[in-house]
């Protein structure tokens, strides 16, 4: 391959990736949020929320929703079950699901609290009721998912429960992104203000840091 031809291969991809990167800002990118408490509104809910503004505040693009499951009855995954043959558990879980086959969907953010250093039954039970978009096509795969956990104390296993997280999530092929320094693995955020995390300052900052990193892959990824 000559020079000139070298060159002007080269000028071709750039245009396409111009005119794919044109395509993609015509369009919103949404960053849904989860809140895997059982406690509706309380301190999981409002870190995933700040994490969301943070998210929001990166482009005029990103557009965020937030899924509260505190009060609402998700049954675990019936095991050897195949995604598309679920069982029927009549359960709060199948109004949530079409938000995840949105077109517009850049990236997850999910939040837990610790207990027992380890995730919520609930956030157990939502995780494994995503195996239907696995299957026939992972509708999550390249898409960053960030993590985030709240715990009575300041060491209370919130990474060991970011880990979990992202585990489970790897098994859609996404793209497990931490927030910015110091939030490298995710949000970690301590109650220890009888429910008023905003006090919380150290941990606040990280839910915006893992929030603008979630955000700016989105529009990387989107590309």
């Amino acid at each position: 391959m000559d020079r000139r031809m070298f060159v002007r291969q080269g000028l071709a991809m750039g245009a396409g990736m111009a005119a794919a990167g044109s395509r993609r800002r015509d369009g919103k990118v949404l960053i849904l949020g989860v809140s895997c408490s059982p406690r509706k509104g309380k301190t999981t809910a409002t870190s995933v929320r700040v994490a969301l503004d943070a998210a929001k505040a990166v482009d005029p693009l990103i557009e965020v929703d937030l899924i509260d499951l505190g009060g609402l009855e998700i049954g675990g995954w019936q095991g050897g079950a195949k995604p598309t043959e679920a069982p029927v558990l009549n359960d709060d879980f199948d109004g949530l699901l079409p938000k995840f086959h949105d077109p517009a969907l850049g990236g997850l953010i999910i939040g837990s609290p610790t207990y027992f250093r380890s995730m919520s039954a609930l956030c157990k039970a939502f995780l494994e009721r995503l195996a239907p978009l696995r299957s026939p096509k992972l509708l999550l795969a390249d898409k960053p998912v960030g993590a985030l956990s709240v715990g009575a104390y300041r060491n209370g296993g919130q990474e060991l429960v970011i880990q979990e997280i992202q585990t489970a999530m790897l098994c859609h092929e996404v793209m497990a992104v931490g927030g910015k320094p110091s939030a490298h693995q995710g949000a970690t955020l301590w109650n220890a203000y009888n429910d008023d995390i905003m006090k919380d300052e150290f941990g606040v900052k990280s839910a915006q840091l893992l929030g603008a990193r979630v955000a700016e892959a989105a529009l990387t990824l989107g590309e």
